[in-house]
C-alpha cells in the first residue's frame, strides 16, 4: 500500500465509508488511531442525528443554492436485524389491491363513459401545483387542509386538493386559441389532510365536468343531467339520491339589502356553508365576526331556511336575477325528466369562494352520509389568476362516498377477474411451443394466461378457475409433432383438438 501524504483528509473524505480493517494502522500515529476508533465506537452507540452543529454545517454554498443540504456526519445505524416497516399506507390514503382496482376500474369507466355521452373531452393537470393556485379568500377550509410545502427550488408547491383551479389556469394558458365553449371532464386524484370520517379520506379521486363559454343556466342544467344519467347507469334512483339546489345570488341580494360590503360576501358563504356541520349559535358566533349585525343575521338565517321557490319570492319579490336562474333551472329539469331529483334548498352555497351563481349538492336522502357531489357557477375565477373572466361551472363528484352508498344500497357490482385463455405446457421441453401459442394469441388480441412452472393439471384446473379462463389450452407432445393442440371449453367441458394457425 502506498504511503498517505495526510492521513486525516482520508479519514474524513471516506467517513461514510469507514471500516477499521481497511486502513494500514503502521502507516497511522497512535493518536490519530485512537481517535478514529473513538469517532467509529461512538457513531454504533449512538442513534444517528442531525442535530449537532458540526452535522448541520454546510459543504458548500452550491448545496445552499439548489436547496440541497450537505453536512459531514455519521451515517444512521445499521442494525443486525432489519427493522420491520409499518407495512399500512399512510392514514388517509389506500391500496388499490387487484379487487379494489377492478371496482375503480368499474368506476372511472362510467365517469368517463357518461362524460362522452355528453360530448365532453378528457383532460388532466400535474397532481403538483404551485401552492399559490389553491390560496384565495381568507377562511376556506380548504386552505388549511393543504399538503403544502417548499421543494428544492425554494418553490411553494402543494398537493392538488381539487381540480378546478388547474382547469382555470390551463383555460388562461391556452389564452383565445380555444374555441368556446368548452366541455371538458377529469379523473384525477386529490389531496386533503381533513379529520376522516365515513366516506371521507386524506386522498381521494375526483370526477369533474366543467362547461367554459357558456352564460346561461342551461349548463348547469346539462351538468345535472349528466350525474343523474350517472346514477342511473349504476342503480342508483330518485328515491336513493337528490339534489339540493340554491344560488348565491340569494345570499347576495339579502347582503346588498342591508348594504352589507360585497368583500364580505365570500367570508359569510364560507360560513353558511357549515351549517350542517356545527350548532346555530356557532354559526350566528362566526356571522357576528364577520361585521354582520343582529338584524342582518335573524334576516339571513330566516332566508336560508326557505326550501320552496315560491316562499323565497315572498322573500325576494320577482325580479331577482336569483330567482329568475333558479325558476329557469326548475323549468328545465322538467324538459330533462329529472324533476323529482332536484328541490330548493336556500342554506346551499358550498364552501369554496369562487362560486357566483347556481349551486347545488347529491345527497342520499336517508342521510347517512356526506354529500356526494357538488358544483355551480364560478364565473369570476380566471380573473383571480389573472385571466379575463369567462363564464363557466362544473362539478366535483369523488369516489369514496358513492362507493360508501353503492354497499348501503346492496349495489356493489361482483367483478372477477376475466382472461380468455390459460395455457399450459405437459412436458418441460415444451414450455416454448406454449409461449408460441401464448404469442399467436395474444397477437389476434385474445388474453392470455400462462402456466410458466410445471404444474399438475390439477393446479391448472384450479388456476383457470380462479381467473374464470374460458377455455383451457394444452401443449402436449403428440399434438404438438402434428402441428396441433388441446382445447377444453371450461364452462362447457367441451373437448377437441386444433391446428395452432386455426386457433380463434
Amino acid at each position: 500500500m502506498p504511503a498517505i501524504a495526510n492521513p486525516s483528509l482520508l479519514i474524513l473524505h471516506h467517513h461514510h465509508h469507514l471500516r477499521p480493517r481497511r486502513f494500514a494502522t503502521a502507516l497511522l500515529p497512535q493518536t490519530l488511531l485512537s481517535l478514529l476508533s473513538s469517532s467509529i465506537r461512538a457513531s454504533t452507540l449512538r442513534p444517528h442525528s442531525t442535530s449537532s452543529s458540526a452535522q448541520t454545517q454546510p459543504l458548500s454554498t452550491d448545496n445552499a443554492r439548489t436547496g440541497r443540504s450537505g453536512s459531514i456526519s455519521s451515517p444512521p445505524v445499521q442494525p443486525d436485524i432489519a427493522q420491520k416497516i409499518d407495512i399500512n399506507p399512510p392514514k388517509g390514503t389506500r391500496d388499490f389491491p387487484p379487487e379494489d382496482m377492478r371496482l375503480r376500474n368499474w368506476l372511472f369507466n362510467n365517469f368517463k363513459e357518461v362524460s362522452q355521452l355528453y360530448g365532453f373531452e378528457e383532460v388532466d393537470f400535474p397532481v403538483l401545483e404551485s401552492e399559490a393556485l389553491f390560496i384565495r379568500k381568507a377562511g376556506e377550509e380548504i386552505r388549511e387542509q393543504l399538503y403544502c410545502f417548499e421543494d428544492r427550488g425554494n418553490r411553494r408547491v402543494a398537493l392538488r386538493p381539487e381540480l378546478t383551479p388547474s382547469l382555470a389556469r390551463l383555460v388562461i394558458q391556452k389564452g383565445k386559441s380555444l374555441p368556446l365553449p368548452l366541455k371538458w371532464f377529469a379523473v384525477g386524484q386529490c389531496w386533503r389532510y381533513e379529520r376522516m370520517t365515513r366516506g371521507r379520506r386524506r386522498e381521494h379521486y375526483q370526477w369533474n365536468m366543467d362547461i367554459i363559454g357558456v352564460p346561461d343556466v342551461t349548463a348547469e342544467a346539462e351538468l345535472i343531467s349528466s350525474i343523474v344519467t350517472f346514477f342511473k347507469r349504476i342503480g342508483i334512483t330518485a328515491s336513493d339520491v337528490g339534489f339540493k339546489v340554491s344560488s348565491r345570488k340569494v345570499l347576495q341580494e339579502v347582503l346588498r339589502g342591508y348594504s352589507v360590503p360585497d368583500h364580505l360576501f365570500g367570508r359569510v358563504c364560507v360560513i353558511i356553508d357549515k351549517m350542517e356541520k356545527i350548532p346555530i349559535d356557532d354559526i350566528k358566533k362566526e356571522l357576528r365576526s364577520a361585521e354582520l349585525s343582529e338584524e342582518v343575521i335573524e334576516e339571513l338565517l330566516q332566508v336560508l331556511s326557505v326550501k320552496s321557490l315560491e316562499k323565497l319570492e315572498e322573500k325576494l319579490g320577482t325580479v331577482g336575477e336569483a330567482l329568475v336562474d333558479l325558476k329557469q333551472l326548475f323549468s328545465l329539469a322538467e324538459k330533462y325528466g329529472y324533476a323529482d331529483w332536484i328541490q330548493f334548498d336556500a342554506s346551499v352555497v358550498r364552501g369554496l369562494a369562487y362560486y357566483t351563481g347556481i349551486v347545488f349538492e347529491g345527497f342520499d336522502r336517508e342521510g347517512k352520509l356526506r354529500a356526494i357531489c357538488g358544483g355551480g357557477r364560478y364565473d369570476h375565477l380566471l380573473s383571480t389568476f389573472g385571466g379575463d373572466d369567462i363564464p363557466a361551472c362544473g362539478f366535483g363528484f369523488g369516489d369514496a362516498v358513492i362507493v360508501e352508498l353503492l354497499k348501503e344500497k346492496g349495489l356493489l357490482p361482483e367483478l372477477s377477474p376475466q382472461v380468455e385463455n390459460i395455457v399450459c405446457s405437459l412436458d418441460q421441453d415444451l414450455r416454448g411451443a406454449a409461449a408460441a401459442v401464448a404469442r399467436i394469441l395474444r397477437q389476434r388480441g385474445q388474453s392470455v394466461d400462462l402456466v410458466l412452472e410445471n404444474k399438475p393439471l390439477k393446479w391448472v384446473f384450479k388456476r383457470a378457475a380462479r381467473i374464470n379462463a374460458q377455455r383451457l389450452i394444452l401443449v402436449g407432445s403428440a399434438e404438438w409433432q402434428k402441428g396441433m393442440v388441446g382445447v377444453k371449453i371450461l364452462t362447457s367441458g367441451e373437448q377437441y383438438e386444433v391446428k395452432v394457425d386455426e386457433l380463434e
